[in-house]
């Protein structure tokens, strides 16, 4: 067995293959910081806009600290940077460097600012989902109700 993965015997014989320990912490880590990202699944009715783009901006950091750690080829770290990405692009898409100009008018709804601002949040949390939804199937981690919601919907053939 290799040093820092896990792996088990199939009952029918052979040995499957499970994720290194490093990334199974790495995978846990994330969900538990994210279930408490509301920018990720509050209603958007619920939102200052100014406070989410801190919270994107803390997101990105966490993402790019655990980065660090992981095999740069890894699926883990390939969704790590899609989510990162996705932070960037938003808060390129909400204006200045801090954000400042999108979010300190997004709450007037009838605005340009409002639909720039809640259409970068919806992009986001979309790509989020997809890829939460691939690291709690790879590591067979539970998410939270509240972030789970944003995770894709089942497709009616798999749940029979």
């Amino acid at each position: 067995m290799r040093t820092g993965s896990r792996a088990s015997r199939h009952p029918l014989g052979g040995v499957t293959w499970q994720a290194p320990e490093l990334e199974v912490s790495t995978a846990r880590r994330l969900i538990a910081f994210l279930e408490d990202r509301r920018v990720l699944y509050a209603p958007d009715s619920w939102e200052v806009p100014a406070h989410c783009v801190q919270s994107v901006l803390e997101i990105r950091h966490f993402l790019t600290a655990e980065l660090g750690k992981l095999d740069g080829k890894s699926e883990l770290s390939a969704s790590l940077r899609a989510m990162r990405a996705a932070c960037r692009k938003f808060l390129d898409r909400v204006g200045s460097r801090d954000g400042r100009d999108v979010a300190r008018y997004a709450n007037h709804h009838d605005s340009w600012a409002s639909w720039t601002f809640y259409s970068a949040l919806g992009e986001m949390r979309g790509t989020f989902g997809v890829h939460l939804a691939r690291i709690a199937a790879q590591f067979r981690l539970d998410i939270e109700d509240q972030l789970a919601s944003i995770l894709p919907a089942k497709d009616e053939e798999d749940s029979d």
